[in-house]
């Protein structure tokens, strides 16, 4: 365990060849929605981009200078193309207002939690669930939680955006690996409101059964024993 969870620290491993041997929380969607884009690299959209430049300026500072920020006025000029090279960038306009959220919950009563005494930073971690081996990366986990620190431009509809991008699955996988409590630390990145969501024993189920759903999708198309072709993949759901 100790050699994988090693292995799956260097982000090379984790998101490369040796990460595909596990599922991941990324993959429960694709699984339960269109299962022939299983395992298809997926294109980058900017509220992605704009997270992961919250999430690392927030827990992993040194690695700031992997984004490319350019003063361009809109994605469709001149400089912007030629300077991006065709690969999603950031603009100047919208760093700066994500430096504001930063800097909002670096400086709230978040920040005695997140950069607590012996708190750690994205933890790895593997386990089983119904069967399959799934890998995780914690953001922080401190003596008592883990926090999943989350960017949303809608904090009043991030209820409905748990479901939609599959947080409560997240939820489920993390909190079972670490045995700790799960919590989300949001801020909206247009009025800079603050909101700390914890997870219902409801929530946590709902995760619970999405996760077992994907997992018998991935049995049935993808596993060692599957004999089904994916393209008959016909997706059911109950109103």
């Amino acid at each position: 365990m100790e050699s994988i969870l090693k292995k799956l620290q260097d982000d090379n491993h984790y998101y490369g060849a040796y990460g595909k041997n596990f599922l991941s929380n990324s993959n429960i969607g694709v699984l339960l929605t269109n299962p022939a884009d299983y395992g298809k690299p997926s294109e980058q959209s900017l509220a992605m981009l704009e997270g992961r430049y919250f999430h690392v300026s927030m827990i992993e500072p040194e690695k700031k200078s992997q984004f490319k920020i350019i003063d361009a006025s809109t994605r469709s000029t001149k400089r912007y193309k030629e300077f991006s090279g065709g690969e999603l960038t950031l603009l100047s306009r919208e760093v700066m207002q994500l430096d504001l959220a930063i800097e909002k919950m670096k400086n709230s009563s978040f920040k005695d939690e997140i950069y607590s005494e012996g708190a750690l930073y994205e933890q790895p971690m593997v386990a089983e669930f119904f069967g399959v081996n799934f890998k995780g990366k914690a953001d922080i986990i401190t003596k008592d939680k883990i926090i999943d620190i989350k960017t949303t431009s809608n904090i009043q509809k991030f209820r409905s955006s748990a479901y939609a991008y599959n947080y409560d699955s997240q939820a489920y996988i993390y909190s079972s690996m670490f045995e700790l409590p799960f919590e989300f630390f949001v801020i909206d990145k247009n009025t800079l409101q603050l909101k700390r969501i914890t997870c219902s024993a409801e929530f946590l189920e709902r995760g619970k059964e999405k996760v077992e759903r994907a997992v018998n999708v991935w049995k049935r198309f993808f596993g060692p024993e599957a004999t089904e072709n994916v393209h008959d993949f016909i997706a059911e759901e109950m109103l």
